[in-house]
């Protein structure tokens, strides 16, 4: 006797804990169209399925990146649009690495001059005064207090 074997589905809670989402937010993205083939179970729930948390991963992803919704919504779209949107996703995909790279560098700034600020402040601390670290500074536009 053949068995039918029903793939496994999530519940909205369970997805809120996976993604450290809330609820709220993936009813959003439900309501605005991010999560297709999303599907209810016979009471009415969403049934989350392994598809729809990829989506979720990457709309998380793209998200963190800066993406605005509308833009997710879009490329929701050309995703739902098969082949005919390769070169519209592969677009999307290779400006938001740009977006990410200028973020990157300009966190790479502000770490260094935090790191400067740790050793600026260590110095000092051990010095039990500021003032013979803040002598010794030669680039005194790092010497913010």
């Amino acid at each position: 006797m053949p068995t039918t074997t029903q793939a496994k589905t999530y519940t909205i809670g369970q997805v809120a804990a996976m993604f450290n989402l809330s609820t709220y937010t993936l009813r959003y993205y439900d309501k605005e169209g991010l999560i297709p083939n999303l599907k209810k179970d016979a009471a009415g729930k969403r049934a989350f399925s392994e598809e729809n948390l990829a989506t979720i991963n990457i709309i998380e992803c793209i998200k963190k990146a800066g993406m605005p919704i509308k833009d997710i919504k879009q490329f929701i779209v050309w995703c739902n649009q098969g082949d005919a949107s390769l070169k519209q996703r592969l677009a999307m995909f290779q400006q938001l690495r740009q977006d990410v790279l200028g973020q990157l560098a300009q966190l790479e700034e502000t770490l260094a001059t935090i790191e400067y600020k740790c050793d600026y402040y260590q110095q000092a601390v051990a010095a039990g005064t500021e003032t013979y670290v803040k002598a010794k500074a030669h680039n005194t536009e790092n010497v913010h207090d």
